[in-house]
C-alpha cells in the first residue's frame, strides 16, 4: 500500500456523521418533541429488528443498559454475577450498584473473552448470572458459557458494547445470550452522541428495563397496587429507578446511522484485512486473530507487544507520530475499588498479561487508505526499533 502520509492527529476511533445525520436531527429539532418521544418507539423497532430480537430498550449509555440488564434479571444483594475482568469498568460495577456481588473468571489467551472452563470453575453458590464481554467485537463463546448456565438456569449476559453486527456461526452476537446490551458511544459501531440499549426477546425483562429506566414509574391501570386510581393523572413506583431516557432527538441521529451499519462494518473489516496482512512481518508483535466461524465487528484491532516490558516504549513512540493509540483495557480486578473488595495481582494471569502487553491501533470507518498505510508504516518504524 503506497501513499502520503498525514501528521494530523489519528484517533484510535472516531464517529461519522454525514448531512444525513445532521438533517435527521434537525428534523427531530423542528418537530413537537425533544425526549420520550415517537421516534424513540421507532429506533427500538428497527433496532431489535436489525439486531435479531423481538425487543430493544434504548437507555442513555452502555453503561446504563448494562444497569438495565442487571435489575431485569433481578440481580441484587444476597446475588453475584460472574464476569471478565478484561472489559471496561462498568461490565462489573453496575452490577455492585445494584447490591450483588462480582466474582471474576480469567480470559481466553488468542481473543481475550471470557474462557468457559475458567467460568466453570469460578462458579458460587450464589452465582445468579453469567456476563460475557465481546473483546474488541470478537463475540465470546456463548454455547460453552450457555452449557454452564443450563443445569442452574442463570441468565447469560452478552456485553456486545463492541460487537454490534457481528457473527458466531453465522448467527448475530446479539441474539446469542438472553439478554444483550450495547453501546452507541461515538467510537462504537454507531453512535446517537451517547446511548445504549438492551436487546433480549424476553418482554417481561424489557418491561423491567422499560420501567427502571424512568424512574420505575408503573402508568398501566392494570397494574396498580392501588385498589382504585385517585383520577388519570394517577401512577405509581413501584420500584426504584432512574433517569436513563434516550431523547427523541437522538434516537433520530441513531436511525440514520443503523441505516450505515453495513457500510460502517464493511470498512472495519477491510482495514482489519489491511493490518492482518502489512502487520504480519512486523517484529516482537503479535495481532489479533477470528476464530473459525467467527465475523468480528472490529471495534478495535488490539495487537499486544510480545514483551510486557517494551510495550510503554512503544506506545509512547506511536503517540509522538501522532497516533492515537491506546489500552483496552486496565483488568478490572485491579482498580482500587476492586482491590479494596479483595481482589490482588495474580488472580487472573491471563487477563493480566493480555492487559499488560496490549496496544489498540486506530481504526475507524472514516479513515482513508493514506490514514490506515501511515498507521502500517508508523508500526514497523516503531517495532523495528523498539521490540
Amino acid at each position: 500500500m503506497r501513499c502520503s502520509v498525514s501528521d494530523a492527529p489519528l484517533p484510535y476511533g472516531r464517529q461519522w456523521l454525514d448531512e444525513e445525520d445532521v438533517e435527521a436531527v434537525a428534523a427531530a429539532l423542528r418537530g413537537e418533541f425533544l425526549t420520550t418521544g415517537p421516534l424513540v418507539e421507532e429506533f427500538e423497532r428497527a433496532l431489535a429488528a436489525r439486531c435479531g430480537v423481538s425487543q430493544a430498550v434504548a437507555v442513555s449509555s452502555g453503561t446504563a443498559a448494562l444497569h438495565c440488564a442487571y435489575q431485569a434479571i433481578g440481580l441484587g444483594p444476597g446475588s453475584e454475577l460472574l464476569t471478565s475482568p478484561l472489559t471496561f469498568v462498568a461490565t462489573a460495577s453496575t452490577a455492585l450498584l445494584l447490591g450483588a456481588d462480582v466474582r471474576f473468571a480469567d480470559v481466553d489467551v488468542a481473543t481475550g473473552n471470557l474462557d468457559p472452563k475458567a467460568a466453570a470453575a469460578a462458579l458460587g453458590p450464589h452465582t445468579r448470572a453469567i456476563a460475557a464481554v465481546d473483546f474488541a467485537g470478537h463475540p465470546a463463546d456463548y454455547a460453552g458459557l450457555r452449557a454452564l448456565c443450563a443445569p442452574r438456569a442463570l441468565p447469560l449476559v452478552a456485553d456486545a458494547a463492541h460487537s454490534l453486527g457481528a457473527r458466531r456461526a453465522g448467527r448475530l452476537a446479539t441474539t446469542l445470550a438472553d439478554v444483550a446490551i450495547t453501546s452507541f458511544h461515538p467510537v462504537k459501531l454507531v453512535t446517537t452522541a451517547e446511548g445504549g440499549a438492551l436487546l433480549t426477546y424476553r418482554r417481561d425483562w424489557a418491561q423491567r428495563a422499560r420501567r427502571f429506566r424512568n424512574h420505575g414509574i408503573v402508568r398501566e391501570p392494570e397494574q396498580f397496587a392501588a385498589a382504585e386510581a385517585p383520577g388519570p393523572w394517577h401512577y405509581e413506583v413501584q420500584e426504584l429507578g432512574l433517569n436513563y431516557r434516550l431523547p427523541d432527538v437522538l434516537c433520530a441521529l441513531g436511525l440514520a446511522q443503523l441505516a450505515k451499519l453495513e457500510r460502517f462494518l464493511a470498512r472495519r473489516r477491510e482495514l482489519a484485512a489491511c493490518y492482518g496482512r502489512e502487520l504480519a512481518s512486523a517484529p516482537g508483535l503479535e495481532l489479533p486473530h477470528a476464530e473459525p466461524g467467527v465475523e468480528p465487528s472490529w471495534h478495535l484491532y488490539v495487537v499486544r507487544v510480545r514483551e510486557a516490558k517494551r510495550r510503554r516504549a512503544f506506545f509512547e513512540a506511536l503517540r509522538a507520530v501522532g497516533l492515537g493509540v491506546q489500552l483496552h483495557y486496565p483488568p478490572v480486578h485491579l482498580q482500587p475499588v476492586f482491590r479494596a473488595r479483595g481482589f490482588a495481582p495474580g488472580a487472573f494471569p491471563i487477563a493480566e498479561d493480555f492487559s499488560a502487553r496490549a496496544l489498540s491501533l486506530p481504526l475507524f470507518p472514516r479513515m482513508s487508505d493514506a490514514d490506515a498505510a501511515r498507521v502500517v508504516e508508523s508500526v514497523h518504524a516503531a517495532a523495528r526499533a523498539l521490540l
